[in-house]
């Protein structure tokens, strides 16, 4: 059981002044929901110990054609460069209602895609404010980019609340 969650209201979204400048690049596109497999291979090669193995990967892949009407959808957010049209940077994740949780991502270690992890973030936090969502889930609350990034902990009981609160919102 989790106790504590880091959760991103949008209000306090920070954005860097390294990824502000990859902001105003040309070079790369943002996308949505375009190549989930391709998310979740690349997610599993570049973690050596990823929970996304085939078993649980195919669960994913079933649950995101299952119809249902709780507003429950999975979809990956990607970062593409152009030049060469590799994903570079990509995450995996859910919505239910109005609440975005992250699951796993990846960003590529080549000097230069520095910081291209945290545009993909910053990017997607973009989209789910443009289209919505109230809060993003980022989970577990160890990882120090969640902070940085703007993230709140939040106990266990109070983010039960805000499951409350945004979960059957419709967006």
């Amino acid at each position: 059981m989790q106790f504590d969650y880091a959760v991103l209201y949008f209000e306090n979204l920070h954005i860097s002044k390294k990824v502000k400048k990859l902001l105003n690049d040309n070079s790369y596109s943002f996308r949505i929901n375009k190549n989930i497999i391709q998310t979740l291979d690349l997610i599993e090669q570049y973690h050596k110990d990823s929970w996304i193995k085939d078993e649980y990967k195919q669960t994913l892949l079933n649950l995101q054609n299952y119809p249902n009407n709780l507003g429950f959808e999975i979809f990956s957010s990607e970062i593409i460069d152009k030049t060469t049209n590799q994903i570079v940077a990509a995450e995996i994740g859910y919505k239910i209602g109005a609440i975005y949780t992250s699951l796993s991502g990846f960003y590529r270690k080549e000097k230069k895609y520095n910081n291209y992890g945290k545009l993909q973030l910053v990017l997607l936090g973009k989209y789910l404010l443009n289209n919505g969502y109230k809060i993003w889930n980022l989970g577990h609350p160890y990882m120090k980019y969640k902070f940085d990034l703007g993230a709140t902990l939040l106990s266990r009981i109070e983010f039960i609340k805000q499951l409350k609160k945004y979960r059957d919102l419709k967006i």
